[in-house]
């Protein structure tokens, strides 16, 4: 599944997300990709939670199209913070 596929997919399944998915690093098989996704549906969450969404999100996805799914879920806060840290 392609990255801008899978982007697509977070973005109208779950709340004011945005989504920014590439292949992993290091890894040779295309169904192995890299997210991060911001959204206000994660604030309050512990990060297991954030995550679930992300996966409930992609639905079937996960077990038919996308093989594994390395995820950085953020706030917007969250996000902010990190850009004007980095």
């Amino acid at each position: 599944m392609k990255p801008v596929a899978v982007e697509e997919i977070i973005e109208s399944n779950l709340e004011d997300a945005e989504a920014t998915v590439t292949h992993a690093r290091d890894k040779h098989d295309e169904d192995h990709l890299a997210a991060t996704v911001v959204s206000p549906v994660f604030d309050g969450l512990p990060l297991v939670q954030q995550h679930q969404k992300v996966y409930d999100s992609l639905g079937d996805h996960m077990t038919t199209d996308i093989h594994a799914l390395e995820l950085s879920t953020y706030t917007p806060a969250e996000y902010d913070d990190l850009e004007t840290d980095g």
